[in-house]
Order: structure tokens, then sequence, then C-alpha cells
């Protein structure tokens, strides 16, 4: 194997070569995923492993030396692919100051090798799908209709009888700021969301770039639901879902999501990541912070994926420990301050 940086030829077709890798490609990976995380203050870095193209998000911890992050990689589905990838990548690494490599590929978590022992370190997801929910959507709509959880499509039907209506929305400056509302609202007490112009900026990137798309559901002439949704390859994302609190329409949220998987389809996707669900051990569990959430997503499909989660590969184990125990605490702090958002 032979690490490299990539040509400007090869980041001119990024995505192109992304969706070549063995995963089929993850939308996580995509140039413009890292041209919105750069906004955010990451250096997007873009490597070839052979044939496996590598999408890097580097931050500069001061006094450390870099992080490398890859998001929904290295994207590999097997640990005997990902073991040689990960040595090619920690030699190449340090050569460039690197103190640590974050990897989150979505390699299933139905086996467990001792990680520990090739020098990864369990850490915190950044994108939250190290659980989720997925749906193989390459039968026939009425098939897979028929094929839902009962609860699901009852919940459709009935939204559709009361004369709930969904419709595709441009990602202008009113949509935008509507579906944020909605997003914050939903957010509250569940989890964390960023700012606006990260959000807004997001959806718009990815509607132009031709793979994302902003749904409302109507009732009574009102918004009561939206979603935003990208498709990569054949594969859909999920990306955000939010509603309004008094809901006095039942479905409407699980006809917004049918909606969504109409469109995917249309679009020649075979399965819809319904992206992030309680793990597959805690999906009952009416004490988990976001059982609300697995509980609107299994009513498209009762089973949960685990995959393997957030590693850190430390490169410099000094400098990692000295990071993981002081200094993210502080680079997080002062971005916050800084900028009022996330760090990662």
């Amino acid at each position: 194997m032979t690490v490299r940086f990539a040509t400007q030829t090869e980041i001119d077709d990024w995505d192109k070569l992304i969706l070549l890798n063995p995963d089929g490609g993850n939308v996580f990976s995509s140039i413009e995923f890292a041209r919105q995380k750069e906004t955010g203050g990451y250096i997007a870095i873009f490597l070839m492993i052979d044939n496996l193209a590598i999408t890097v998000l580097e931050k500069n911890a001061p006094g450390m030396g870099k992080l490398w992050y890859i998001p929904k990689g290295p994207e590999v589905i097997s640990f005997k692919e990902l073991w040689p990838v990960l040595q090619e990548l920690e030699s190449f690494a340090k050569q460039y100051g690197v103190f640590a490599l974050r990897i989150e590929p979505e390699i299933e978590r139905n086996q467990q090798p001792t990680f520990k022992r090739h020098g990864l370190v369990k850490s915190k997801p950044i994108i939250p799908n190290p659980s989720t929910i997925t749906l193989n959507i390459s039968d026939k709509l009425e098939t897979i209709l028929i094929n839902l959880p009962q609860k699901g499509r009852y919940a459709i039907k009935r939204a559709l009888r009361e004369g709930v209506t969904v419709e595709q929305v441009k990602s202008n400056e009113k949509n935008c700021q509507k579906m944020y509302e909605l997003l914050s609202v939903t957010a509250k007490g569940q989890f964390g969301i960023r700012s606006y112009d990260y959000y807004r900026t997001f959806w718009q990137r990815f509607e132009t770039a031709g793979y994302g798309q902003l749904f409302f559901a109507y009732y009574d002439n009102k918004v009561v639901a939206g979603a935003y949704a990208i498709t990569f390859g054949k594969k859909s994302t999920y990306k955000d879902g939010a509603s309004i609190r008094d809901r006095n329409v039942y479905g409407a949220s699980h006809l917004l999501q049918w909606k969504v998987i109409e469109w995917a389809k249309s679009r020649g996707v075979l399965t819809h990541d319904l992206c992030g669900s309680p793990p597959s051990d805690e999906i009952n569990n009416p004490n988990h912070q976001h059982y609300g959430i697995g509980l609107f997503k299994t009513a498209f499909n009762k089973n949960v994926t685990d995959y393997i989660g957030c590693f850190d590969l430390v490169i410099n184990p000094t400098k990692y420990k000295v990071w993981v125990n002081f200094s993210e605490k502080v680079a997080k702090r002062l971005h916050y301050y800084k900028h009022h958002d996330s760090y990662y």
C-alpha cells in the first residue's frame, strides 16, 4: 500500500472516487461535507491509499500538533481491510506532526477485536449515528410500504386521511429559517444543535450540489414538520428532522419520512439511512435520552444496526494524554466562546 496526497485532478472528481470505495461511498466523506467543515475551522486534506479515497479533516491543536479526523472512514467494510490501512496512515501522519487520528468506519459491531492492541482508544462519536436504522428500498414502493411495521403503515395512512400534505421546497432564506425554528423546538432537552448559519450553508450547499432536498409537511395550511435529506450514490440519509411540539394531527412526520423515501427511490437509492438511534440493546429503554427518536424510527424498521463507533489511533501517547485530559477541553471552550458553535 502507498499513501499519498490526492492530485488536483482527483480532488476535482472527489465524490466519484469516494463512491468507488468498498462501502459504496458515504456522504460524510464527500467534498461538500469537507468544504462545509472548513467553515468551522477544519482544514480539508484528501488522501489516496492505492485506490481508496480518504477524506481527512485536520485540526491544529496549539502545543500538541495536529489531530486528523476521518468522517465515517476509512471507508472499508471489514477489520481485515482496516488494519493495514491504519498502519499506513499512522506512518504517513506521523511525518506531518499528527498526534492522533480519529476514525469512525461503518464496520458493524458484530465482532469485537482487541482495539487497544492496535493502538485504538474509544472516543465520543462526532457524527451521531454509531447506531442507526436503515431501510432497504430496492423493492417496489407498494412492497416497501406493505413490509413496514404496522405502526408505520398506520401512521402514514392516517396522516393521508386527515389531510396532511408534503412538499419539496427550496432551501431559501425563508424556508431555512422555518426549518431551523422547528429544529430548535425539537432539539430542546433532546440533543444539541449548531448555529443557524451552519445549517443554512449546509442545506444550501448540498442542494446546489444536487444531493440535498428540504421537505415540509403541512396541516391546515401550516408547517407541522420538516426534513432535510441527502442522496449520495445508492444511499440516502435523513440528515435533519423536526416538528412542532403541539401535534394536532397524528402521523405527519411518518408521512414526511415516507415522501423522503419516495424521493430517494426515484433517484436510484437502494438503502435509506434514518441516521441515528439508541443502540440495539437500549432501543426499548424508555430512560434512554433518545428513546423518542428510536420510537419514531422503528416504525420503519425494528432492526438497529450498530457500528463499532468512533476511535482514536494514538500516534503520540504523551501528547494525546495531555490533549484528552486538558487541552481538548480548553480548545472546545475557546472555540465556543469565539464562534458560538461546536468545536468538532
